[in-house]
């Protein structure tokens, strides 16, 4: 079989992953080896960083979230690919290992950037404006909109980072645009 080849560091959590992603994709990984995240891999990333593109995938739970944040904050040029929730479980266990080819491929064309290249265009009130936060059914709007842009689950202020690090505008929410 030929593997998609991919220029890119990607960060998983376990060998588990690199042995599913990398029976298709031609890429180099790191393996954070669980939530403890050591400070020679972030030493590392924060190094490779400088010549090489950082692609973050963990699994869609709370420690894949820590892993994440902890290297986010060290790494501001990282980019994020989100795999949702509900593509990732198997036999009652979530991971990156326990989706598919097509979500992995999917989540690899839609990476976010920790941090917006430009000025953020939408604010709170925005999100408020449309619905996204402070209503009865905010939340599911933001996950309708969070899947549709491959953004991860995200609460109002976690959503409201992602859409500014994409450059999205008010404008492109209502009308729907991506």
């Amino acid at each position: 079989m030929i593997k998609t080849k991919f220029d890119a560091i990607i960060v998983v959590e376990g060998k588990s992953d690199v042995d599913f992603i990398g029976s298709f994709i031609d890429a180099d990984f790191v393996i954070t080896n669980g939530s403890a995240i050591s400070r020679e891999t972030i030493d590392y990333l924060k190094k490779a960083s400088e010549k090489r593109t950082i692609v973050v995938m963990t699994d869609p739970d709370s420690p894949g979230k820590r892993i994440r944040d902890a290297i986010a904050a060290e790494v501001p040029s990282v980019l994020h690919a989100f795999i949702p929730k509900e593509k990732a479980i198997k036999r009652h266990k979530v991971g990156v290992a326990e989706s598919d080819k097509e979500t992995v491929l999917e989540a690899l064309k839609h990476l976010i950037p920790e941090k917006s290249p430009a000025k953020a265009a939408l604010t709170m009130a925005d999100l408020a404006e449309l619905g996204l936060i402070g209503q009865a059914d905010s939340s599911a709007k933001r996950e309708e909109i969070s899947y549709r842009l491959s953004l991860g689950h995200a609460n109002g202020k976690t959503l409201l980072k992602r859409l500014n690090a994409l450059g999205m505008t008010k404008e492109d929410l209502i009308d729907g645009r991506e």
